[in-house]
């Protein structure tokens, strides 16, 4: 095991946003991704998730496509103008990719997927990184 605190361990390991208008998603998202050794934020709104994305250097975010308020869509607008280079993956019950979404997220992932899908495309998206 590498030397350090397990606080300074955490610090290192990749941030991930996660923006979701589901409590409970946002909440198992967090579980999995903690349980696999990244540093979690849950936005339970766009707005919230883009003032997180302000204030905390995050390596990718998970984002869902269909939220009230605002959509995951315009979020994911908003953050490629603070972050051309930021790895989004887009959650939808969507099976095809709708036209005004392309070449806003690196993966489109339908919801119901294995988490796996999801744990490949995040590593997948933030190798290089430090992780635990």
């Amino acid at each position: 095991m590498a030397s350090g605190t397990l606080n300074e361990l955490m610090d290192n390991a990749p941030a991930i946003l996660c923006i979701d208008d589901e409590p409970d998603a946002i909440r198992v998202r967090k579980l999995l991704l903690e349980s696999e050794g990244y540093r979690v934020f849950g936005a339970g709104t766009g707005e919230e998730g883009l003032r997180l994305f302000q204030m905390h250097k995050i390596d990718a975010v998970v984002l869902d496509y269909w939220m009230s308020g605002m959509n995951g869509l315009a979020v994911a607008r908003e953050i490629k103008k603070l972050s051309p280079t930021m790895p989004i993956i887009m959650l939808s019950g969507f099976s095809e990719l709708p036209g005004e979404a392309v070449g806003i997220a690196e993966r489109w992932i339908l919801k119901g997927r294995s988490a796996q899908d999801l744990l490949e495309a995040l590593a997948a998206l933030t190798q290089g990184k430090s992780q635990i």
